[in-house]
């Protein structure tokens, strides 16, 4: 037994190198603590947190080597009090690229005419679909929002069909995009697409016909058959700009087709410079949703050489610390 307790304090008590870095240290409240001071202090939090910080600083190196900024978002973050934020962006010009699904469109519209309502998680589904109002979390679109869009983005169609009619030009998502923030009137300037197409900022998106605008164009189909979208022109345009560019860095809220967008097309100039992500998946069933950045390095989508940080959280709470650190105009 003696022998054996020898042992274990050895295997207890085992030497070790001293480790090296930063050292692990949290905000101290005795202090009078301002937000800048709070978001430097997780540089030395440990766990998300330090990646937080990492992330910031990876943003803040893209901003000063003058990269060409991509954003990618997920339609859920539009539904969410994140569209103002990336309004923000757009409006002064501190992106370049914008990424994102057929709902991260349209409900950036939807919203000038009327807002979301803050429902909650536990709502039952199907009371709600006797009342006619759609759960995205526990944010309640009601369907009234989308009755009301029709009004909007049907006569949008029809101009487009007309100058398709007359010009034989045919559509790609980019310009209808353009074309439906153009024609807005109401609450223009609380829009992200509004203020992208006055400063010239690209929009993708290749699913476009994966929302509310595909079940309207479904529909416009049986009035005018031979109306066209072709999304084989954006992925010129898109690619056409990755590889003119001197750098690029990535930002990437969400994951699914728009993380992959964004990074294959980064493929052509055998990756981007920088790349941020912001998800909560997992890389354990292979999908390209849960890689990590390092993943993207073995495509060539992310340069070996770059700088990159995956943030695990929600991005309705990280990403406006990031652009308040990273972007703000002060």
């Amino acid at each position: 037994m003696k022998e054996n307790l020898k042992i274990a304090e050895k295997n207890i008590l085992r030497k070790s190198k001293e480790a090296e870095g930063t050292e692990i240290h949290g905000p101290d409240f005795n202090k009078v603590i301002s937000l800048d001071s709070l978001l430097d202090s997780l540089k030395s939090t440990g766990f998300q947190a330090s990646k937080l910080h990492e992330a910031v600083q990876i943003i803040r190196e893209m901003r000063k080597k003058h990269c060409t900024i991509y954003l990618g978002f997920t339609s859920n973050m539009v539904t969410s009090g994140l569209r103002d934020v990336f309004k923000f962006l757009a409006q002064h010009k501190l992106v370049d690229v914008i990424v994102t699904t057929a709902g991260g469109v349209e409900e950036d519209f939807i919203k000038c005419f009327h807002p979301f309502i803050l429902g909650e998680f536990e709502a039952s589904g199907k009371l709600l679909r006797q009342k006619g109002i759609n759960r995205t979390g526990n944010i309640f679109v009601p369907n009234s929002r989308y009755v009301e869009f029709e009004k909007f983005f049907i006569p949008c169609l029809e101009e487009a069909y007309r100058i398709q009619e007359k010009t034989g030009k045919i559509w790609n998502p980019s310009e209808l995009t353009e074309l439906l923030a153009s024609r807005l009137e109401k609450n223009k300037e609380d829009s992200i697409y509004y203020w992208c197409w006055k400063n010239k900022i690209p929009v993708f998106c290749p699913a476009i016909t994966d929302g509310s605008m595909g079940d309207m164009i479904y529909f416009y189909k049986y009035q005018q058959s031979k109306f066209k979208i072709d999304i084989t022109d954006d992925i010129k345009k898109l690619h056409d700009m990755t590889i003119e560019a001197k750098k690029t860095g990535i930002i990437i809220l969400g994951s699914g087709m728009i993380k992959h967008h964004i990074c294959n097309s980064n493929m052509f100039r055998n990756g981007a410079d920088y790349a941020v992500y912001i998800n909560n998946s997992q890389e354990f069933d292979g999908s390209d949703s849960g890689a990590r950045p390092d993943e993207a390095v073995s495509w060539g989508k992310i340069k070996s050489s770059a700088k990159s940080v995956k943030v695990f959280g929600d991005a309705t709470i990280l990403f406006p610390l990031i652009v308040k650190k990273a972007f703000d105009l002060k």
